[in-house]
């Protein structure tokens, strides 16, 4: 009997949250490749052959990995249908500096507890005052932070891709220091404190190397804010 072409292949996807999908056809699993929801690391069940092999070993997907490498950039969710992981492809993930120590299946696991918030351009996503609560990692757009005063906008950073606000309210519950601003449209992960305690009591595998970049990330802001301090007094010392 001859071997059936490959687009009328059944597949089955073991994806990074230790969730099997399908069966599903060859179009759609080629689409899951250049949307970045499947991997070179996943593992597919080719169901006409009965056996499990890395992505990356079937010829058939090498053409499209080769387009999902051409597509795929920092900071970009690509497509509407239903993702491996909910509202986030892997590759994109991969992406945020944030989670690039951790496994496929680690960001797996840790994205199923985000939220995935979209957002407007000009729209206030952290008002100065408001009680914390929550974190956020940018996965799309340009936003910025700002303080108000005497009327006048004094913006202190401008934060793309990749880039979170709001991680000290995973740590206490005091107000917002200064509102975030969104200059584009765009999407968001949010973590919220709650969550959080609750990672870190059954999934402590998953939140310890999340933490340490963080930690990372709030020592890099201390050392930049010492350093503006620094030149901010040798400034006023000079015009005395």
């Amino acid at each position: 009997m001859a071997e059936l072409p490959n687009i009328q292949r059944n597949y089955k996807v073991w994806a990074a949250d230790d969730v099997v999908y399908g069966p599903i056809d060859f179009p759609l699993l080629s689409q899951w490749v250049r949307e970045a929801r499947v991997t070179h690391e996943n593992w597919i069940y080719t169901e006409q052959t009965e056996s499990w092999s890395r992505a990356a070993a079937l010829p058939e997907l090498r053409l499209h990995f080769e387009e999902a490498e051409e597509m795929l950039k920092p900071g970009t969710i690509l497509g509407s249908t239903d993702p491996l992981i909910p509202g986030v492809p892997v590759g994109t993930l991969q992406e945020v500096e944030i989670f690039k120590d951790m496994t496929d299946r680690q960001r797996g696991r840790f994205a199923q507890c985000m939220e995935v918030q979209k957002f407007t351009k000009f729209e206030t996503l952290v008002k100065e005052g408001d009680r914390g609560g929550a974190m956020y990692i940018i996965l799309e757009g340009v936003v910025r932070v700002r303080k108000m005063i005497g009327g006048r906008e004094d913006v202190l950073a401008t934060l793309s891709a990749g880039e979170m606000f709001g991680e000290m309210s995973l740590f206490d519950a005091e107000k917002r220091s200064a509102d975030v601003v969104a200059n584009s449209e765009g999407v968001l992960l949010r973590l919220s404190e709650k969550v959080m305690k609750e990672m870190v009591d059954k999934q402590a595998d998953v939140v310890v190397p999340f933490l340490v970049e963080v930690a990372k990330k709030l020592a890099d802001r201390i050392r930049a804010d010492n350093e503006r301090h620094k030149k901010d007094t040798i400034l006023r010392q000079s015009y005395h």
